[in-house]
């Protein structure tokens, strides 16, 4: 029996075992490779696609934001002292406010101020209300003084005091305000108009000429007692009149633009049928800085000097000094031992030294004006 097993026909279109893998294998891992590639590609394309708008959204926000907040900025960097950096920031900041206004951008802004009770809290005062006073000291001298009969006032028809400056008058005022209980003919008007961190150098951070106007026009005050200076010590200004330029503090032309200012005061005030009393800046622990109060002294005294018949200037500086004609933080008290009259910072007073002050505040009240011989008619 023949056991040889059957030959099957051969396949012809069926290639060797090896052929096979070149053709079939091949193929498929090199189309598996290109599609793993093209699909890197595209998801690292979305990537970086992504990632650069979130850039840009950002780039223009961060602009938005700078040209909707410019007017602030500006003023930030207009409040700066003198120097490169305030240049810089301002060169960069005014075209923005500029755009911003321009376009309308700023108008939220505003309207968010407007509602939080701060409207024009991004204004930037460059002239400070003195009704154009020309820069440097006044030059029309006033004719001198001649011998006048001094208003009276009575209980029935009272004098109104009104009182004003830095945080040194604090003190004082009520004191002066205590002393001024005792005679009917003074009747203080309005709340003590004390702020601290203020003064003339600034009207950027406060405009005092505008406040003492308004004061003037709603209390229809004839005594105004003023104190300022503690505060107006640097060499940077606001409010300087345009091509002015002024050197550092106490040179002559600062002296000059704060001369200006303090008679641009003094001006207001008399304007409006009102004596000014000034009291002048005491010594204090700080030798350099008693130097400094030393000139703005200087600046209002002379002022006061060419005014004698609406401004008296009350010197204090003698006033506070102890034996050695130095400052003093306690003085003798009358009926033996100490009193202290100066706070412990060196600069401003204690209780006892604002009834010092008012002492003399009250004297140059009735040099002034006669608020006493009232008294002697009501005498049976």
């Amino acid at each position: 029996m023949d056991r040889t097993p059957p030959t099957l026909p051969p396949v012809l279109d069926d290639p060797p075992l090896g052929e096979v893998v070149a053709e079939r294998t091949l193929p498929d891992r090199a189309a598996t490779r290109t599609r793993r590639v093209r699909r890197r590609a595209l998801v690292e394309g979305r990537r970086l696609g992504s990632a650069g708008s979130a850039l840009a959204v950002c780039a223009l926000a961060l602009a938005l934001a700078a040209v909707l907040n410019a007017p602030g900025t500006h003023k930030k960097a207009f409040n700066q002292p003198d120097g490169r950096t305030r240049d810089v920031a301002l060169a960069l900041t005014g075209p923005l406010a500029t755009v911003s206004h321009a376009l309308f951008l700023d108008r939220p802004r505003v309207g968010l101020q407007a509602l939080a009770g701060r409207s024009g809290a991004d204004d930037i005062d460059t002239e400070f209300g003195t009704g154009g006073v020309a820069s440097g000291p006044p030059t029309a001298k006033p004719s001198p003084a001649t011998p006048r009969t001094k208003p009276a006032f009575t209980p029935a028809r009272p004098i109104r005091l009104y009182i004003a400056g830095d945080s040194l008058v604090i003190v004082p005022a009520f004191a002066i305000l205590r002393a001024a209980a005792a005679n009917p003919a003074i009747e203080p008007v309005g709340r003590v108009d004390g702020r601290v961190a203020t003064g003339l150098t600034r009207p950027d951070v406060f405009n005092w000429f505008d406040e003492i106007r308004a004061r003037l026009r709603s209390t229809k005050a004839r005594m105004v007692v003023l104190s300022f200076g503690g505060n107006d010590t640097n060499s940077y200004m606001t409010g300087v009149p345009d091509g002015v330029s002024i050197g550092g503090f106490g040179e002559p032309t600062w002296t000059r633009e704060y001369r200006r200012r303090v008679a641009a005061l003094f001006d207001l005030v008399a304007r409006a049928g009102a004596h000014a009393i000034w009291i002048g800046l005491p010594q204090v622990r700080d030798e350099a800085l008693t130097g400094k109060f030393d000139v703005l002294n200087a600046a209002v005294a002379a002022e006061a000097g060419e005014r004698p018949r609406s401004v008296t200037f009350v010197d204090t500086y003698l006033r506070f000094a102890g034996g050695d004609g130095r400052f003093a933080e306690y003085l003798p008290r009358p009926g033996g031992g100490q009193l202290k009259v100066r706070a412990d910072d060196g600069v401003h007073f204690e209780p006892a030294g604002g009834d010092i002050v008012a002492d003399e505040v009250l004297k140059a009240i009735a040099a002034a004006y006669d608020v006493t011989s009232w008294r002697k008619s009501r005498t049976p």
